[in-house]
């Protein structure tokens, strides 16, 4: 009997400790779920900013980082939830360093999608060919750039190469001017190792073609006809003639301060400056601006032209020039050029009348 109470009391207890452990797995499993649900709700739920912010990702930082500086700024609410769930669902992800604008009330699931599958906000200062180093400087210095440092001064002119240039946030406004300088040498590099040979009569030096390169630049904005501009000049100064393109003499008076905001005048025209390429012989001292690289290239290789001489086609720049070979030949494209101005202010006064006066019949009516 004593045995079989032993044996009894053992199957109890091992039901009780059985029970036990059935209990706890049960208890288990419901904190897990409780747990997995909580960390679900709130990797899902809406953040705390009300409007859309700008957060950066430093260079060099990984998914493992992030949640702490998430959390520090105030974009979610557990650096080690969003942490956990990178490593489950973007351990391979790369994450680019940037600034990236996070949406208004933007969850876990959000930012994390966000910063694995787009690129951050681009950041860029575009020298736009023909703009002077002064306005790129000015373009530097403005407090609207996410730039650093103190204010750059101009470079010297040219040395800037027309073209769309990146950059980071905070990286120093010197940083970008010496990135463009860089840009700019290497560029004029490879284009004057490829120059014609036939240029070199007049153009000798890198930074000769740079000059009339510039010149072309603010002659043209047509890709198409800026060789044949280059081609005027180089034949002009073989033939030792003035070059008498207006640009220089404005850059004459403004030294690239700005734009002249008015016409020149007779006496602008007979001005005694350095740039006054109606009074002084061959190029001017330097650039009168930073060119792109077409301007370099049409410069480097020009058209085949016996021209001397150009003038607008019309008023509007995007209509082009009118080439010649003879002085006679310009008189008449010169006559077609005012024809067309006049024909162009003729329409212009027409169409303003026209307003006017159904402007005042509109008025009758009411």
């Amino acid at each position: 009997m004593a045995a079989e109470r032993k044996r009894r009391r053992r199957r109890s207890s091992a039901v009780v400790l059985l029970n036990g452990l059935l209990t706890l797995i049960v208890l288990g499993i419901i904190v897990a779920g409780a747990g997995l649900y909580y960390g679900v709700s709130q990797f899902y739920k809406p953040g705390p900013k009300d409007q859309a912010t700008a957060f950066m990702v430093s260079k060099g930082s990984g998914l493992g980082s992030l949640g702490a500086a998430l959390e520090d700024q105030g974009f979610i609410s557990n650096a080690l939830l969003f942490r956990g769930a990178a490593q489950l669902t973007a351990r391979d992800a790369k994450v680019l360093p940037g600034q990236y604008l996070l949406p208004a009330h933007a969850s876990m699931s959000d930012i994390l999608t966000l910063i694995t599958t787009t690129k951050p906000q681009e950041f860029y200062v575009n020298v736009i060919p023909g703009e002077t180093s002064w306005q790129v400087a000015e373009n530097l210095n403005d407090p609207a750039q996410s730039l650093t440092g103190p204010a750059v001064t101009p470079p010297l002119e040219g040395t800037l190469l027309a073209v769309r240039h990146d950059f980071f946030p905070g990286d120093t406004r010197q940083s970008v001017l010496d990135a463009m300088q860089k840009k700019m040498t290497a560029e004029l590099a490879d284009v004057w190792a490829t120059h014609d040979p036939a240029i070199e009569d007049v153009v000798q030096t890198p930074q000769q073609l740079v000059a009339l390169a510039s010149l072309v630049e603010k002659e043209t904005g047509l890709a198409t006809e800026r060789p044949e501009v280059a081609s005027v000049f180089l034949n002009r100064l073989r033939k030792k003639m003035k070059l008498q393109t207006d640009p220089a003499v404005m850059y004459g008076l403004t030294l690239g301060k700005g734009k002249l905001e008015r016409a020149l005048t007779t006496a602008d025209l007979k001005s005694k400056t350095p740039y006054n390429t109606y009074v002084i012989p061959g190029l001017p001292p330097g650039p009168i601006a930073n060119p792109g690289r077409e301007a370099l290239d049409a410069v480097a290789h020009p058209a085949k032209t016996s021209y001397l001489y150009f003038v607008a086609k019309t008023a509007d720049p995007a209509e082009g020039h009118l080439f010649a070979s003879t002085y006679a030949e310009h008189k008449k494209n010169v006559t077609l050029y005012r024809k067309a101005v006049s024909a162009s202010e003729a329409e212009d006064a027409k169409q303003a009348l026209e307003e006017e006066q159904a402007s005042q019949a509109g008025d009758s009516t009411q």
